[in-house]
Order: structure tokens, then C-alpha cells, then sequence
């Protein structure tokens, strides 16, 4: 899920851990903790486009590093404490911090004006609270153990690829034993009520002495309330891949498989695609709709567009293997390919033009006959209107 998500997370099983111990200092280093995994996009600086998309959510989001970084990390910052020069070495690690924070917010997307000043507030507003914050008197070391600190980070890293995985992206949990994406797609990867329902209770919480009884009432409120939510999620999944199916059937489509997800920032307005011998069929239906009927539209599979292309292609391959076999083939406008991830379906609902799909890599053919993949583009294209977006949006989860 999104980056505030996964730090809520991570500092709400932090103060679980060890908040009666050493109070909001266990948010804090839950919150790292549940921001370690997507450190991973880092490796964008020197992998390629395609090595980057097969990366992320890999070894980083899976069990086994949830469990020797619980180890390593646990024994790290234990260390550290224990150190007699622990204050210049926790304030040079908060600064480093600091600054990877503000790299990961810049190297995220396409880098404009807005980003930039954000970045750099996020790296030397981060590194002057750090050391204002070390060069207190009274930062003194918590009383925790080396099994408390590994305990905590267990549980700020083993949360966050769980959470990942009830989104529709997929998290490879296995790794590195198998590559097999984890995507039970019940929840959006940003939805505002699942995360306000944890972040809301956290706040008030942190204003709280560790020891009073109502801290920790507060903090597992929020996980509680949270996780009720998701059970609701799953509940809403379950109900839409009824209709889904109700709907192939009603309409005499023969399918082989199909796919549900919710849409951004909600969980009331679904997309829908099943695929047959040779297309995909795509729609979307709210909870809210007067018909339990998802409203359906064809895209051609277009699988001879790359019919050609070796069967070892690398680039092909991870995209098959990315978008879980659901993709489309279109020519674009400048004359390369485009492999469109019909997980996601379109904006508009058409796909005739290669900017309608949500989640699409556009591939160049080299001179040996091998792909190269140009761009990952996710999201609205260049100069959309974000304010009639969300109109747009809204009016449809309120139902037709």
C-alpha cells in the first residue's frame, strides 16, 4: 500500500511491541521499520526499467528478510544504544535517513518543481530535527532488550509485504525460493478510511505517557478498527466476484479465469476483466449500482503483435509474468508496442488510445528481434485535468 500507510502500520506495531518501554521512541523505529521493504526502489538509481519493475515488492517484501532483518536490524540498533558514542551515531543514522527518505520521494515518478522543494524540505527539515533532537540532555537509552529490538522489527517488517499483499499488485512473499506474486487485490493500494482509522488513534496515543493504561487502548483501537475494515474488504471482494460471475454467465461468455479490484481510494467502485481464447472483457461495478451487473466492454488480445518474439525474451517475459498473463498488445502512435496490464483497466473505459490504460509499458523492438522496455507509466498521463479525474470518479461510485 502507500507509503503513509505502511509508516502507520509499522509504528502502530512498534508501540504494541515496546511502547510501555520506551514510549513514542517505539512508533519511530516501527514506522522505519515498516519503511524498510520499499527501500527497494533505490535500485532504480542503477537497474534497468525492467530489472527495477521485477525488483520491487521482491526479496524485500518477503518472509525470509522479515526475519534475518528482524535479526540484523534489531541488533543494529541495539548496538547503538549500547555504543558510549551513541548519540553521534544515532543522530548520523537519522540524517542518512533523512536524506534516503527525501531520495525515495524524488526517484518516485517523474521529478517536477513541487517534488523537488518537498524533497529537499523532507532531507534538511529532517536532518535539523535530528540533531536538535540528539543534542537534548535528555536523550537517554531506552530500557530494551536485544530481543525487544528484534522483536519489534520483526513485527514493523513482517506487516508491511502482508499488508502489500491484499492489494492487486502483487508481493512476492516467497522470494527468493519463488516468484510467485501474492495479490489477494481486496483493498485499494491507497485507501484513506483503512489508513485514518489507524492514523487517528496513533496521534492521540503519542500524546500519552507510556504509562498510562489509555496509551496502549489507543493504539490497539486503531489495529483493531483497521482490521475490521479489512474484513469488510474481503467481504466486498467476495459479493463482487459474485456478480462478476453472475454477469459472464448472463451474458454467455465463456472465460477461462478472471480478476476483481477495487479503485483507488475507495472500496465501493470495482473493475472487473475476464479473459477468453481471445480477448479480455472489462467493466467496473459499484456497490452502489441500482443493477448488480458489471458493465462490460471487449479489448482484443492482440498476442500476434509479439507471436515472433523469442520465447526467452526477457523483457516479455517479466511483463507476462508482472501483469499475470491478463495483458493486451496495442501500436502506438510513435510505432513501438504497448503492453497494456488489464488488471487495472482504463480510464475512460474505451482503450483506443494508448494513454487510456492505467498501467502500460510501451516496448521498443532492438535490431536483433529482442524488446526493450521504454517507460513504466502508471496513472493518469501528462496534462490530465485531476479535478474533473476525481469528479468523474466520485459520480461513478455513487452508482448508476
Amino acid at each position: 500500500m502507500d507509503s503513509i500507510t505502511q509508516i502507520v502500520l509499522g509504528a502502530a506495531a512498534g508501540d504494541a511491541v515496546l511502547g510501555k518501554k520506551i514510549g513514542n521512541r517505539a512508533m519511530v523505529w516501527g514506522a522505519i521499520a515498516g519503511t524498510i521493504p520499499d527501500l527497494d526502489v533505490i535500485g532504480n538509481l542503477w537497474m534497468s526499467e525492467i530489472d527495477s519493475l521485477a525488483f520491487h515488492r521482491g526479496i524485500s517484501h518477503s518472509f525470509l528478510f522479515s526475519i534475518v532483518g528482524a535479526f540484523l536490524f534489531g541488533w543494529l540498533v541495539h548496538r547503538m544504544y549500547e555504543s558510549q558514542f551513541h548519540k553521534p551515531i544515532g543522530m548520523t543514522g537519522w540524517i542518512a535517513l533523512s536524506l534516503a527518505a527525501a531520495s525515495v520521494f524524488l526517484f518516485i515518478g517523474d521529478l517536477s518543481i513541487v517534488k523537488i522543494v518537498f524533497g529537499l524540505a523532507i532531507g534538511i527539515g529532517g536532518s535539523y530535527l535530528t540533531y536538535k533532537r540528539f543534542n537534548r540532555p535528555a536523550f537517554t537509552r531506552p530500557e530494551a532488550s536485544l530481543g525487544d529490538w528484534q522483536w519489534l522489527f520483526f513485527w514493523g517488517l513482517i506487516t508491511h509485504p502482508i499488508l502489500d499483499t491484499f492489494t492487486a499488485y502483487g508481493t512476492q512473499l516467497f522470494a527468493p525460493f519463488s516468484n510467485y506474486r501474492a495479490a489477494i487485490s481486496n483493498i485499494s493500494v491507497a485507501d484513506p478510511v483503512y489508513t485514518l482509522l489507524f492514523v487517528i488513534p496513533l496521534i492521540i496515543a503519542a500524546f500519552y505517557h507510556r504509562s498510562k493504561p489509555i496509551r496502549k487502548k489507543l493504539v490497539w483501537t486503531g489495529i483493531i478498527l483497521s482490521s475490521f475494515y479489512m474484513c469488510f474488504t474481503l467481504y466486498n471482494k467476495f459479493r463482487v466476484n459474485q456478480v462478476m460471475e453472475d454477469t459472464l454467465i448472463a451474458e454467455n461468455i465463456e472465460y477461462s479465469r478472471f480478476f476483481t479490484s477495487p479503485s483507488i481510494l475507495n472500496n465501493i467502485l470495482w473493475s472487473g476483466v475476464a479473459e477468453t481464447e481471445d480477448g479480455y472483457y472489462h467493466g467496473q461495478y459499484s456497490l452502489m449500482d441500482k443493477e448488480p451487473k458489471f458493465k462490460l466492454s471487449k479489448f482484443d488480445k492482440n498476442h500476434h503483435y509479439i507471436a515472433n518474439a523469442s520465447k526467452d525474451d526477457k523483457v516479455l517475459e517479466t511483463l507476462r509474468w508482472f501483469s499475470d498473463g491478463y495483458y493486451t498488445i496495442m501500436k502506438r502512435s510513435d510505432g513501438n508496442l504497448q503492453l497494456n496490464d488489464m488488471r487495472y483497466g482504463t480510464f475512460r473505459g474505451e482503450g483506443n488510445s494508448e494513454n487510456d490504460f492505467i498501467f502500460n509499458f510501451p516496448i521498443e523492438q532492438n535490431k536483433d528481434g529482442s524488446y526493450k522496455l521504454i517507460k513504466t507509466q502508471g496513472g493518469p498521463p501528462e496534462g490530465t485535468d485531476m479535478g474533473q479525474m476525481a469528479q468523474d470518479l466520485w459520480a461513478r461510485i455513487r452508482g448508476i
